[in-house]
């Protein structure tokens, strides 16, 4: 193995461990807190953790045999399979990223009819809808046998093998990307900037509350004032850096794997290899941040995982203070003698 191929496999396994503890750690805050599971995006995130999960426990390890051992680490039935969930639960997590947006914006853009218009049963439909959606593809490319082990990605992933179907297979995965990877990103697009404009108008309205009081208060402490301008500022840019970071982090792990994807079905463009798997790292590093962006540092969850942590290191410092007095016990008699 090359120092490239090391490296690779060296970030392959800490994108599977991570994905797998935090992805764990957010299915612990649904369990964990009623709260949490009475909100209508806990679906949506339950269904995008459980993807990630399945994505790190399948995909991931075959990629990583795959690096190591430059050829297809398993049978053409385990392949064919991992294939199959690699492709399904990818566009399942790319819309239930654009379900997550639509709900965001129902609920900043029509408050007051939110509960009506975003119910459990609302919910459900969206996510029968992703399950179809995302099943649909994979089922074709596996009834065409166009799936398999693709050298330049290390992974069981889309792939035809047969030159005479190259143009069916083109139109395929155009129309593949187009209706996952495109429709998703139109989507988020679409329903961030909605909100982002919505958010800015409430801040514009604050800001104008806040100066009139300012202008008001002749006497306030000029250090007070300062806090009061800074907490503007800073109520500006909140809603930008959040916006920013959904879309951003959608574009920046997916775009370079769909755009190598779409340019690799081109003969006359020359694709590296170690590009190849950068580009699928790149987009299993969504598994990664998934649970950051969308779970664990929103206030809700991070005052939950850190109860769960309090509690289990109550208990195991309850433990060891009970076997404490248990070996103290059991010494005394031996002092007496």
């Amino acid at each position: 193995m090359s120092i490239w191929e090391l490296l690779l496999a060296f970030v392959v396994v800490v994108l599977m461990l991570v994905a797998l503890l935090a992805n764990v750690l957010v299915l612990m805050c649904f369990l964990y807190s009623a709260d949490i599971r009475k909100q209508v995006p806990g679906l949506f995130i339950l269904n995008l953790t459980f993807c990630n999960l399945l994505m790190a426990v399948s995909s991931m390890p075959l990629t990583l045999a795959g690096i190591i051992y430059k050829s297809q680490p398993a049978g053409d039935q385990v392949c064919h399979v991992v294939g199959f969930l690699e492709t399904f639960l990818t566009t399942n997590s790319m819309l239930s990223m654009a379900a997550l947006s639509i709900d965001r914006w129902i609920a900043v853009v029509f408050p007051l009819s939110y509960h009506s218009k975003m119910r459990y049963r609302d919910a459900a439909l969206i996510l029968s809808y992703t399950w179809l959606h995302s099943a649909s593809f994979p089922i074709v490319a596996a009834s065409l046998s166009w799936v398999g082990f693709h050298h330049l990605y290390a992974s069981c992933t889309l792939y035809n093998k047969r030159p005479e179907d190259r143009t069916q297979f083109v139109i395929f995965t155009g129309v593949f990307h187009a209706l996952s990877f495109l429709l998703s990103l139109v989507v988020l697009c679409f329903t961030y900037l909605k909100v982002l404009k919505v958010a800015r108008f409430h801040c514009k309205r604050i800001d104008v509350i806040t100066m009139q009081t300012l202008v008001l208060l002749v006497d306030i402490h000029p250090s007070v004032r300062e806090r009061c301008l800074e907490e503007q500022r800073r109520r500006r840019q909140r809603a930008t850096k959040k916006i920013s970071t959904f879309i951003g982090t959608f574009i920046l792990c997916f775009a370079p794997y769909v755009i190598t994807r779409l340019v690799e079905l081109s003969s006359m463009v020359h694709i590296s290899a170690h590009w190849g798997i950068i580009s699928k790292c790149l987009a299993y590093s969504k598994a990664v941040s998934d649970p950051f962006v969308y779970s664990l540092l929103r206030h809700q969850y991070k005052k939950t995982w850190k109860d769960i942590i309090n509690k289990i290191l109550k208990r195991s410092s309850i433990n060891s203070s009970a076997l404490a007095g248990e070996s103290h016990n059991r010494n005394l008699p031996q002092l007496n003698e």
